[in-house]
């Protein structure tokens, strides 16, 4: 019992990394109905940013606070550069998009900061949470940063008039702009979020796995499974598949015979699989429907 109760505080730790991935992989789905193959490299160039500026002696906090407001400042330049001109070229036209901006963020972090493994500090240490032996202190600040992240998520697209007319403008564009909402604007405002969103999951994850220019691409594949899992179209959705899929992770790798670590990421592309399959729209997504 102390085994699956270990293994279980540990897929929720790692759950709520792929829980804000994911919740940048909708926040961009929302905006342009697309999967940003790039948002990991995103994630890991944000958080190089923001070991470089503590490198150059700024404070962990005050770094944290620079790389998301550089991060979101990022994410509506590339919007505004790369992508709105796509705006309406054909889907794989966008995907080739999203494979040249994921090769040259790589190569340049690679460029920048080579491609050596570097510590990254934590700011919750590695201690045992509350003397218990189950959870360290760093994995219990990923699960709060999480939970706080999705309250201000929800606080942000129900009480504010931005976060309102982003919604307006994700589900319903026409008739957001027969009102006079800027839904160009929204979209790139959606990136921006969504940018800063990974640099959060890049940051957390990074004193785990430490940092390297590839080091979410495993993570991502997790945070599309986590967003398909709870719905494309959910940012709760989200949260939840992703400790969902963590806790799965886990427990396999535990207690299914020859599964390890080697196995983990093509049983998160069969759960992608699976989910499609079964439940399109995910555990808390709503299904498409299209007047024709």
């Amino acid at each position: 019992m102390e085994l699956f109760t270990n293994q279980v505080l540990a897929g929720i730790a790692t759950g709520a990394i792929y829980a804000c991935m994911a919740l940048a992989v909708v926040m961009i789905f929302q905006a342009i109905d697309h999967l940003n193959f790039a948002q990991g490299e995103m994630a890991m160039f944000s958080t190089f940013i923001s070991w470089q500026l503590m490198q150059w002696g700024l404070p962990y906090w005050w770094a944290f606070l620079a790389t998301l407001i550089i991060s979101f400042v990022g994410g509506i330049a590339i919007e505004r550069l790369l992508f709105k001109p796509l705006a309406k070229a054909p889907i794989l036209t966008n995907v080739a998009g999203f494979i040249a901006l994921f090769a040259i963020v790589n190569s340049v972090a690679g460029l920048i900061w080579d491609f050596t493994i570097k510590q990254y500090p934590s700011p919750f240490g590695s201690s045992p949470f509350l003397g218990s032996q189950l959870i360290s202190t760093h994995q219990a600040g990923m699960i709060g940063v999480t939970i706080l992240l999705l309250i201000a998520l929800y606080l942000f697209f129900q009480f504010t008039r931005i976060g309102l007319a982003m919604r307006a403008a994700a589900s319903l564009p026409e008739s957001a702009r027969l009102v006079g909402i800027n839904t160009s604007w929204m979209i790139a405002l959606g990136w921006g979020m969504a940018s800063a969103i990974g640099a959060i999951a890049g940051i957390l994850i990074a004193p785990v796995v430490f940092l390297e220019p590839n080091m979410m691409g495993g993570v991502l594949i997790y945070g599309f499974a986590a967003a398909v899992l709870g719905g494309l179209s959910s940012p709760l959705g989200a949260v939840i598949g992703g400790f969902l899929v963590g806790i799965f992770e886990n427990l396999a790798g535990t207690y299914i015979p020859g599964v390890g670590n080697e196995l983990k990421l093509p049983i998160a592309l069969a759960l992608i699989i699976t989910v499609l399959v079964v439940k399109p729209a995910g555990l808390l997504g709503r299904p498409i429907v299209k007047r024709v």
